[in-house]
């Protein structure tokens, strides 16, 4: 869950980060009096959750709070990666002598956290790991023992940066971290970090990402933030066939039936079982189908939570059939995902035999779950057929209509 820069800002600051001045601005009438209220120079930033705000023009900046507020018109129309902006964020324009990177994010080999740190901020960070590796360095740090600032003195010095300004920057990642931790983030960047011409160092941009599973955790922060439980907040806003999905979920709260992500192709997928909904997804796509969606199915829904969903998915245009598929032997029973598949297809006025192109969900009550496929005429498999095979099998359908 990706929160937006004004968000991440909020954070920061309950973190004692050095920000500088800024307003949320929702009209150009609301940018004017901001940049009044800051005074001097102002940057307009487009609030979107994908990057290349500034490569799509959608960054600009203002001498006067009369130049802010035709800036803002200009900005907020501006799609950036197919996103257009929920609001501007009017801030005041820093004199920077330095921009340096921070972020702290998870390296899934180690198993570990890593403060990744530049003094070439300001650019894409796969850019200088690329040409100037010399100028980033990477350092691990424990979840189990307490925190420390030794941890950001080390990635700090490791490209090189000495003296006060090291001593400047360690109490700024370390909060980093911190806040890495304390919000269970997947993601806290900082890009630029920049030290002003007289010295200080300030926040000029950064974001976060949190993990979704942590949302429950932190909804007294989310509520504050003005961030409802519809939102999916993932690279882009959700569209209103995922926000369906987070509502068919959250109606019953036995077993998982979400996590719905819209994707453009003409199968449908019902998959579950964890990491199984990941390797089911890349199946399919890897023997040519085209997924109209992802979902995560599990942990014992109800009949209705598995018939809503289906419903829901069949109802995307585009899509021909759907596939429902789980990779383990769990507890999830067999004869519920059936009923529930079976009923929405019939709900949603489509025959279950023709549109369910593979049925493989292996599990408790299995045996009463394949006979009420096989009185419908659907097509199922059991544990002895592979994820990849059963995959394929779907996509064969697909093509051979």
């Amino acid at each position: 869950m990706r929160f937006y820069e004004y968000e991440s800002k909020a954070l920061f600051a309950r973190h004692g980060m050095p920000l500088g001045q800024s307003r949320v601005a929702g009209s150009p009438e609301e940018a004017r009096a901001a940049a009044q209220a800051i005074g001097g120079p102002t940057v307009i930033k487009s609030q979107v959750l994908s990057g290349g705000r500034m490569k799509a023009g959608a960054v600009l900046f203002a001498d006067t709070p009369d130049e802010a507020a035709k800036h803002y018109e200009t900005v907020l129309p501006i799609v950036v990666n197919g996103e257009t902006a929920r609001s501007v964020l009017i801030e005041e324009k820093s004199p920077i002598a330095q921009e340096y990177f921070v972020s702290v994010t998870w390296d899934g080999r180690r198993k570990l956290p890593v403060v990744l740190f530049s003094d070439m901020g300001g650019i894409d960070i796969e850019e200088v790991a690329e040409t100037h590796p010399e100028h980033l360095s990477r350092t691990h740090f424990s979840t189990i023992l307490p925190l420390s600032e030794r941890v950001a003195k080390e990635a700090i010095g490791a490209v090189g940066v000495t003296g006060s300004d090291l001593n400047r920057l360690v109490p700024i990642v370390y909060k980093l971290m911190q806040l890495f931790l304390d919000y269970d983030l997947t993601l806290a960047e900082i890009n630029p970090l920049a030290k002003l011409e007289d010295g200080r160092f300030i926040v000029l941009d950064g974001h976060l990402d949190m993990e979704a599973e942590a949302r429950g955790d932190h909804k007294a922060v989310l509520d504050d933030l003005g961030i409802g439980d519809d939102e999916t907040r993932q690279a882009r806003p959700p569209t209103e066939f995922e926000l369906a999905g987070a509502r068919v979920n959250a109606v019953d709260h036995r077993g998982v039936a979400g996590n719905v992500v819209e994707f453009d192709g003409n199968l449908g997928l019902i998959i579950g079982a964890g990491g199984g909904s990941l390797t089911l997804f890349d199946a399919v796509r890897k023997q040519g189908g085209k997924p109209a969606n992802y979902c995560e199915i599990g942990g014992n829904p109800s009949m209705s939570k598995v018939k809503n969903l289906t419903k829901l998915i069949l109802s995307k245009p585009g899509v021909d059939k759907i596939a429902v598929m789980m990779n383990v032997v769990s507890n999830t029973r067999v004869d519920i995902v059936a009923r529930g598949v079976i009923k929405g297809c019939i709900e949603a006025g489509k025959d279950p035999a023709e549109v369910i192109a593979i049925f493989r969900i292996p599990g408790a009550w299995e045996d009463e779950g394949f006979k009420i496929l096989a009185k419908h005429g659907v097509e199922y498999c059991d544990r002895s057929v592979s994820m990849y095979e059963a995959a394929g099998r779907a996509c064969a359908k697909l093509e051979a209509n």
